[in-house]
């Protein structure tokens, strides 16, 4: 990542969760092109079965501050 980009990652990670969300997407989209009609549905339906998924398990749920620093400590390390 060049200097400039680590400086724009940086002052958009103290934004808002709202910000964020619509720079993430708007990045997203410049990429990938226009979203699919269907996605949205079927991602609806995928997080719903998702969570079925894991309601119907006997193993508890990991805290999301644990689960997001083993995301940051595995993006470190690339």
């Amino acid at each position: 990542m060049t200097t400039l980009a680590r400086k724009l990652l940086d002052q958009a990670l103290d934004l808002p969760d709202d910000e964020r969300l619509a720079i993430a997407s708007a990045l997203i989209e410049s990429v990938e092109g226009d979203v699919d009609p269907g996605w949205e549905t079927a991602w609806v339906k995928e997080v719903q079965r998702r969570d079925a998924t894991a309601r119907a398990s006997s193993e508890p749920l990991a805290e999301w501050s644990e689960v997001r620093e083993r995301i940051l400590r595995r993006l470190a390390t690339r």
